[in-house]
């Protein structure tokens, strides 16, 4: 298994690849991906991969073991066109879907955004799942946290996973370690130390994370960088309200720093915004290589069958010809990690401040907003305004 050949689709910066990479799987890897940055960044990082341009001119899986579909989230999210799977960019997993029929890889591991339970009721999840029951496919999927993995950012993504021979959910449910406490923070969390938030809300919500950022997101445009920042009171006054650098934002998910240099410096951000966590993509190459044949693996988790047209559950599973909702968390390991708390990532990979137009406009909305927040944030905010406008 570990020299099977893995055909990437929808690669971007090769996360998932990056990951299976990690965990032992390296057999000859092909990858497909459009957008020249980041293709660079493939060309330049992952040299020995066969890299073609378009998964819209695949034509079948050949000989490979292992598909890997992060495909757009751009109509499935809540912050996109919210189209489903009849928009230009998401719908593309059709073609994937289709090519099931005729082609039979071991393994195929889909990831998107949680929204796609939601979304129409859950039809892109119900579609997808539908598909790969009918190429002969058992699947299971489950809502994972990045923070698990010692990231220090809150990243919830549903991995998906698919197999003709093998047990899927004997891979995805193999550990479950919920460690999330109730104010949100993950174990363990350096609490006082930094709080992430979106500096582009705070009217309606403003993403607070405890010893993390909020999900890293693309850009607005190519052009237009969207980082989150962050407060970190013990940093002295002009710093306690920065952004992370890009290296800082690599390392949040779990690239090296630096994995997207060879790229244009303004697409820097939307290339790791839309990446997919490398740890979490490890973990799962770690259950292909250490599962084999079915195994009872939701059995020790309370489950319920799921009942047509019900809303879809953070983990199911299709098993003996039945759905299964699965009561299994986000968080399969407890996170550790030297880079597990925000502001040791900050220290060490480098932040700047936030903008004077960026924090006074964050702070105008928040004073407007009937948003509960620390009167120490405010604080800062205030402090940070008026320094940044000398």
């Amino acid at each position: 298994m570990h020299d099977r050949p893995i055909l990437g689709l929808f690669a971007g910066i090769g996360g998932l690849e990056l990951g299976l990479r990690q965990a032992g799987l390296r057999g000859p890897t092909e990858l497909y991906e459009r957008w020249v940055p980041a293709r660079a960044v493939l060309s330049h990082q992952l040299p020995e991969a066969k890299l073609s341009r378009d998964v819209t001119e695949l034509s079948g899986f050949d000989e490979a073991a292992i598909v890997t579909a992060g495909f757009p989230c751009t109509d499935l999210s809540q912050a996109g066109r919210t189209t489903g799977l009849d928009g230009e960019a998401s719908g593309l997993i059709r073609r994937i879907l289709q090519l099931l029929a005729q082609s039979s890889p071991e393994w195929v591991l889909i990831e998107n955004v949680p929204n796609m339970l939601r979304l129409g009721r859950g039809s892109a999840i119900q579609e997808i799942t539908a598909s790969l029951e009918a190429a002969g496919y058992a699947w299971a999927y489950r809502t994972i946290d990045s923070r698990s993995f010692g990231l220090a950012q809150r990243r919830k993504r549903v991995y998906l996973l698919a197999s003709a021979v093998h047990d899927p959910a004997a891979v995805l449910f193999r550990e479950d370690d919920p460690s999330e406490e109730p104010d949100g923070a993950a174990r363990g969390a350096w609490r006082d130390s930094a709080y992430g938030f979106y500096s582009t809300e705070g009217n309606r919500g403003v993403g607070w994370a405890v010893d993390a950022v909020p999900t890293l997101k693309g850009s607005t445009t190519v052009s237009i960088a969207s980082p989150p920042a962050v407060w970190v009171p013990g940093h002295e006054s002009g710093r306690r309200i920065v952004r992370p650098s890009i290296e800082a934002a690599e390392v949040l998910q779990g690239f090296p720093a630096g994995w997207t240099e060879s790229a244009p410096p303004r697409d820097r951000w939307k290339l790791v915004g839309n990446a997919v966590s490398v740890p979490v993509a490890a973990w799962i190459g770690e259950g292909l290589l250490s599962t084999s044949k079915a195994e009872a693996a939701i059995d020790g988790y309370d489950k319920s069958p799921h009942v047509p047209g019900s809303s879809w559950p953070r983990a199911a599973a299709h098993v003996d010809g039945k759905i299964w909702d699965v009561a299994v968390s986000e968080w399969p390991r407890s996170p550790t990690g030297e880079n597990r708390h925000l502001v040791t990532v900050l220290d060490r990979y480098g932040s700047e401040p936030l903008s004077y137009r960026a924090t006074r406009g964050f702070r105008d909305r928040l004073k407007r907003s009937n948003l509960r927040h620390k009167a120490e944030f405010m604080a800062a905010l205030d402090e940070h305004v008026m320094l940044t406008a000398r």
